[in-house]
């Protein structure tokens, strides 16, 4: 009797399982993919004690304030467009009223390679025409009555409209979590209107310290540094000299700079040193620095007054930053 209740069991559970097997299996429908937008915006501002591009000051060692607004299309996750407005205030001797740069280019990505490639225009708006004399370069052209009238007296010069634009790329390689490399690469037909053309490369370097350094605090830190190389051509005759009255060539100069910085959200604090190899006349020579001064450096071809300058030596900078996208952190 015991077989026959063990041999009936096992039939049933045999049977149930072919049932089971028969029966249609109700398929369960996996969430939709979460929806891709392609649009994002960054913006943000910042606050500096000195504005200093590739080692010159832009705001004669005085503070200066930025924003920057940049819409972005991702047509892939690999493959970003975009395009950007963004503002600094300066002190230029043509007492142009501010720095608003316009832009856009691609960025792709390969790997660990990223790209960045575009075009990049610098605008001055406001500026007058600033001139060391009685209104004629030195080729006998008249500049009209505005350059005689705005004149420096220190003898240095500087256009009304000193807009330009440069075509550039970069490219960054991340090792990993820590450590990025990169190259940059800059060109103009006519830096700052001079009629020079110009070419900056450079070598950057980053180290992003591990994400718990600072326990759970949320602060990050990091360490970076760049070594560049601005290349000028000759200016037209508007900076001409007795000398070279026709144009003078710029001195070519390296430049660099390496600093720290501390991160915690969307801020940043970046305490930098920056300098050149350039000379403070090759320096008044090239800025035309209102606040140049006369006779404390050797008179050559390219500076006959002898003026020098410091808006080209060493300098601390000190910026406070605020970096934000409407996808991360507006959401």
């Amino acid at each position: 009797m015991k077989k026959v209740v063990l041999l009936a069991t096992a039939l049933a559970m045999v049977t149930g399982s072919a049932l089971a097997a028969d029966l249609p299996v109700k398929a369960v429908k996996a969430p939709p993919p979460a929806a891709f937008d392609p649009w994002d915006v960054a913006f943000g501002g910042a606050i500096m004690n000195d504005y200093i591009f590739r080692g010159v000051t832009q705001s004669n060692h005085k503070p200066s304030v930025a924003a920057y607004f940049e819409p972005r299309y991702n047509v892939t996750k690999d493959l970003q467009l975009y395009v950007g407005v963004s503002g600094e205030s300066i002190s230029f001797a043509n007492r142009a009223a501010a720095e608003v740069d316009v832009y856009g280019g691609i960025r792709p990505t390969f790997g660990a390679f990223a790209f960045d490639i575009g075009v990049w225009g610098y605008l001055y708006p406001g500026g007058t025409c600033q001139f060391g004399g009685n209104g004629f370069d030195f080729a006998g052209n008249f500049q009209g009555t505005e350059c005689a009238t705005n004149f420096l007296l220190n003898g240095n010069t500087m256009k009304k409209d000193v807009s330009f634009f440069e075509v550039y790329g970069k490219s960054t390689y991340t090792v990993n979590d820590n450590w990025q490399f990169g190259v940059t690469e800059f060109y103009t037909p006519s830096f700052l209107n001079s009629g020079a053309w110009g070419n900056y490369s450079s070598v950057t370097g980053k180290y992003t310290a591990p994400g718990t350094i600072f326990g759970s605090s949320g602060v990050g830190m990091y360490v970076s540094g760049e070594f560049g190389r601005q290349w000028f051509g000759t200016t037209d005759s508007f900076y001409g000299t007795p000398v070279f009255p026709n144009g003078i060539h710029y001195a070519d100069y390296n430049t660099w700079n390496i600093g720290i910085g501390f991160t915690y959200k969307v801020f940043t604090l970046d305490i930098r040193y920056s300098d050149t190899d350039l000379s403070k006349g090759d320096c008044s020579v090239f800025t035309g620095a209102f606040n140049a001064t006369p006779g404390t450096t050797t008179v050559t071809g390219n500076n006959p007054l002898g003026t020098s300058s410091n808006w080209c030596g060493a300098a601390g900078i000190v910026k406070l930053s605020a970096d934000l996208t409407a996808m991360t952190n507006l959401k």
